[in-house]
Parts: structure tokens; sequence; C-alpha cells
């Protein structure tokens, strides 16, 4: 199985609280993550346990630069951020690095799987 990790605490309690329904992740990863596949949904830091959040299909996946990002990846990767600059600042907190609206980026929708009662 694989996993679609998040480390950071505020996308966790997005995720937990149902408001995170895609993500934007650098590069092109659509090869690790197809279109389709079932993932866990985990939260934890490199080299450290990670927590089971939950079961998710992979709906769409797509690879953009950052400055193609429409309004429905920035509010569905997180509510709180509404332009592609503020995004593009809480990536460069994140990674450590400069980034630009150039950088290509892979932009993940995803849904959880419920279990039948």
């Amino acid at each position: 199985m694989m996993a679609l990790n998040f480390r950071a605490e505020k996308h966790k309690k997005m995720l937990l609280d149902r408001r995170k329904k895609c993500t934007v992740r650098l590069g092109d990863v659509s090869n690790q993550f197809p279109e389709g596949a079932v993932v866990w949904i985990t939260a934890g830091l490199a080299g450290e346990p990670k927590e089971k959040l939950y079961t998710a299909y992979l709906d769409k996946v797509r690879v953009k630069t950052m400055g193609s990002l429409s309004t429905d990846d920035l509010c569905n990767q997180n509510p709180d951020i509404s332009t592609k600059e503020a995004l593009i600042a809480d990536f460069e907190q994140i990674y450590k690095r400069r980034i630009s609206p150039e950088d290509t980026v892979t932009v993940i929708y995803f849904t959880e799987i419920i279990a039948p009662l």
C-alpha cells in the first residue's frame, strides 16, 4: 500500500477535519501517485513513526507549474491560502528553498474511502 504523507501539523488538522481535499507536491510525482490508486493518508515527520489517518482514492493527478494552479487547486490544498503567492511563500517555508511560478508541481486530488457499516 502506498502512503501520501503530510509532515505539517496544520495539514494533519485539515485532513482530520476533512477540509483538505488535495495536495500540491513539488516536482512531477505523477508516476509515484497514479490516478485511481488507493493510498493511506498519513501524518508524521521524516524518520519518525507515521499515523494512518484514513484510506483514500486518488481521483485526479495533474502535473502543472506553480503559476498555473487554479483557484480550486489552491482552496482544496489549503482553505486558508487563496493566492499563488501565498502558496509559494508557504512552500518556501516548508521546503526551505526558493520557489518560482515556473516550478513544476503535481496536484493530487483524493477522496476518503469509507468502510461500509
